[in-house]
């Protein structure tokens, strides 16, 4: 299952990179930070089979964190964007971009609710930027897991058809259609339903 998420990550933040950077969301000064550390760990993250239970139950609970943070603001308005802290941005994509190799999940699940807290960037720039980092992990990953030889899932091109019409769907709404307060709670949802998936499936 591992590369046959890789390759719907390839295609789903492909669509959701081109759709967001077609409406001028994306921020390539923002991405390299990450994607300089992130992508040779990735390689190497794709390299390695273990038993990723540890690292769900740890995303699980970071995400946990991350989502409480994000919908809980004292203040009740959003600061202003910040500076990008390069050596910072390093250590997390060698972090993120380990990740992702090794379990298959792209990275960009984790980094979104990091770029926000930290705010380094607004939602539909943060979300442009997290497509453009899981495509690049996950094809990273991906070659790491060719030379090691793997198998997709027999089920794939369901899987894929599903995966790409949803990502048209919300790649469309969110460049589109509605608001950063309204991908915020989005957000909220989806990464409670990844880290019940994590900690529990």
């Amino acid at each position: 299952m591992r590369p046959s998420a890789l390759v719907l990550n390839i295609f789903v933040s492909s669509i959701a990179l081109f759709s967001y950077a077609g409406n001028g969301h994306f921020r390539l000064k923002l991405l390299l930070p990450f994607i300089f550390t992130s992508v040779p760990l990735a390689f190497v993250g794709g390299m390695i089979s273990v038993n990723p239970k540890i690292f769900k139950i740890i995303l699980g609970i970071f995400l946990i964190v991350a989502i409480a943070r994000m919908v809980y603001n004292p203040k009740n308005k959003d600061s202003e964007i910040q500076e990008i802290n390069k050596p910072q941005a390093f250590a997390i994509g060698i972090v993120l971009g380990f990740l992702s190799g090794l379990i298959g999940i792209g990275g960009g699940i984790i980094l979104s609710p990091v770029i926000i807290l930290l705010k380094w960037a607004n939602m539909k720039e943060t979300a442009a930027v997290s497509a453009a980092f899981i495509l690049v992990n996950s094809v990273a990953g991906l070659s790491g897991q060719v030379s090691q030889g793997f198998q997709l899932a027999p089920e794939l091109g369901y899987m894929l058809a599903a995966a790409v019409l949803g990502g048209l769907l919300g790649s469309y709404m969110g460049s589109f259609k509605i608001t950063d307060k309204a991908m915020k709670y989005a957000l909220s949802v989806v990464l409670t339903l990844a880290s019940y998936k994590l900690l529990f499936v």
